[in-house]
């Protein structure tokens, strides 16, 4: 995302957000731009300042960051933990398994284990619905 500082040929002066510098200059082209206030189409990009960071807001803002991770990590440790005690791991044939349950109704199996994305797709077909949890590795 990038923001600009607009101006119209009125001198009015807006701010406005594009996904990036090409899409500006499509939007402009097509003259779809227009003045916030008087609603003119003659637009045209003003000087702007970068946002310039020094060493310390970023050194504060990594620190931040890293415990963020660290947060993140910690929570899917624990989600993983959670799964892996209080459900079974069915390994590739979890999409078979999964059918198995659905289909039996008086069934109550937990399970866990790896699909592809076409059999994500079966399953979804059929009215299963899945949720995918970001896996990470004990030692990691």
């Amino acid at each position: 995302m990038i923001k600009y500082n607009l101006k119209c040929k009125n001198k009015h002066e807006f701010e406005s957000w594009f996904s990036n510098s090409k899409e500006y200059e499509k939007l402009k082209k097509k003259k779809l731009l227009e003045c916030i206030y008087c609603k003119s189409i003659q637009i045209e990009k003003s000087i702007m300042s970068p946002r310039v960071l020094n060493k310390r807001i970023l050194s504060k803002k990594y620190k931040n960051d890293k415990k963020e991770i660290e947060k993140i990590k910690n929570n899917l440790q624990n989600i993983r933990n959670f799964v892996e005690t209080n459900f079974e791991y069915v390994g590739d044939k979890f999409a078979k398994e999964v059918k198995d349950i659905y289909y039996d109704k008086k069934t109550d199996k937990k399970i866990y284990g790896t699909t592809t994305q076409e059999e994500r797709e079966e399953l979804k077909e059929e009215g299963i619905d899945l949720v995918s949890i970001p896996w990470i590795k004990k030692d990691n």
